[in-house]
């Protein structure tokens, strides 16, 4: 916990939008969430997040594991969820464009999982809070998704704000899984704009 919340006090102080540290299942796992605004402030602080903490477990003599399951056994990997949004996801949406971004997603599943960070085999199992690596879901506040639709994303049938991929795990190159979102999303967009 020491180390958490010190990590959490100079990314503040380095100007780092981290947003919160929670706990995880494994013992000594833990996990931090890192807000960006734009795709490329995101990655970049995502990165400079995760170098400070290299830097600070040195100064408590631990390392930093990065593998997505660095534990076997009956218990969560370690992802690296990607909320992503536009700004038509966010004022206008709409259910037929949501199903076509869905429908986006299910075509690209292979191309997003490729991105998404390596063995990943191992964390998405369809167990422990993961949809299976060869399975395309979306759901509203399903944590088992591949997608997970937030209740305000659906709410009053508005189908607008962001979304969550629950795919990525925690070894992950920020740029490349953004990358691999941004062109899904703009492919199923042009067909609403």
């Amino acid at each position: 916990r020491a180390i958490v919340e010190e990590h959490l006090d100079i990314c503040l102080d380095a100007g780092i939008n981290h947003e919160g540290i929670n706990a995880e299942v494994a013992k000594g796992q833990w996990e931090f969430q890192v807000f960006g605004k734009g795709a490329h402030t995101a990655c970049d602080q995502i990165w400079v997040a995760r170098y400070i903490l290299q830097r600070l477990c040195e100064k408590y003599g631990v390392d930093v594991e990065y593998h997505c399951k660095p534990y076997q056994g009956d218990w969560n990997g370690s992802g690296m969820h990607c909320n992503f949004s536009t700004d038509y996801m966010r004022d206008t949406g709409g259910k037929d464009y949501f199903l076509k971004l869905m429908d986006k997603f299910e075509e690209y599943k292979d191309e997003h999982i490729a991105a998404y960070g390596p063995d990943n085999h191992m964390r998405l199992t369809g167990l422990h809070e993961t949809q299976s690596i060869d399975k395309f879901s979306w759901g509203v506040a399903d944590r088992g998704a591949s997608i997970r639709v937030p209740h305000g994303f659906v709410a009053d049938d508005a189908y607008k704000g962001y979304l969550e991929d629950r795919r990525p795990n925690s070894q992950g190159d920020p740029y490349q899984i953004v990358s691999r979102v941004s062109k899904t999303v703009a492919e199923a967009e042009a067909a609403f704009k």
